[in-house]
């Protein structure tokens, strides 16, 4: 893979190269990304919120090269991206609440933890992205992303796309400047149109928790809810 040529170039002191960038409405951006992430490589996308760094969530190969890439602790488990609700289906259980969620912010920065499906058919969503917990966390993205999504008919892990630890990217040149050297291809969409991670939420028997706050208010979940 391109990632073992890169870690080769560093260790003989030449200079590392760096990924190729295509912007989203390049006639060759999806054919690209979509035989690289099939292959189990990853690539960095745009979504609506921030650059996602992104690999098959049914595919512990290209989790493992999303946790080596971020160098992200494995037990910190990773958002995986569908490409709406009937694929959501396929890959989690939804209780009516979430569902009622998932109508009124899908596509968009609402991230849902649901419990996992062993069963899904084509195989479940690996236990190296869900850190072996017994739920997975959904969104469904707007733009290119989605398009791609329903094009592989896969979901995509895709959590944000720098070191752990640094600002999360809102453009490709920012991932360029993070993450270049250990990519194969960064899809360019312009500044990321919110800027901000998805809210994540959780619900419950006897409420809803927020687990990270976003750009969605605790207020709107209440009142879609």
């Amino acid at each position: 893979m391109a990632s073992a040529d890169r870690q080769d170039d560093r260790s003989t002191g030449a200079p590392a190269p760096m990924a190729r960038v295509l912007r989203a409405d390049d006639p060759h951006a999806l054919d690209q990304a979509a035989e690289l992430l099939a292959r189990g490589d990853v690539v960095a996308l745009p979504t609506e919120t921030v650059y996602g760094l992104a690999g098959v969530s049914t595919r512990s190969d290209a989790i493992a090269r999303i946790y080596a890439v971020k160098r992200r602790p494995s037990h910190n488990p990773l958002i995986s991206h569908v490409a709406d609700m009937a694929m959501a289906e396929r890959y989690a259980h939804m209780d009516e609440m979430s569902f009622r969620l998932a109508q009124a912010f899908w596509p968009g920065p609402l991230t849902l933890v649901l419990p996992l499906r062993r069963d899904a058919a084509g195989g479940a969503i690996t236990p190296a992205s869900t850190a072996g917990g017994d739920t997975a966390a959904l969104r469904a993205p707007r733009g290119f992303a989605q398009g791609l999504i329903a094009r592989l008919d896969l979901p995509l892990a895709m959590p944000s796309a720098n070191r752990s630890g640094r600002i999360s990217p809102t453009s490709a040149r920012h991932v360029l400047d993070d993450l270049g050297a250990d990519l194969s291809l960064i899809v360019d969409a312009g500044p990321a149109e919110i800027g901000v991670e998805s809210t994540v939420a959780r619900v419950r028997r006897d409420g809803i928790d927020i687990l990270r706050a976003g750009v969605i208010t605790p207020e709107q979940i209440a009142e879609a809810a």
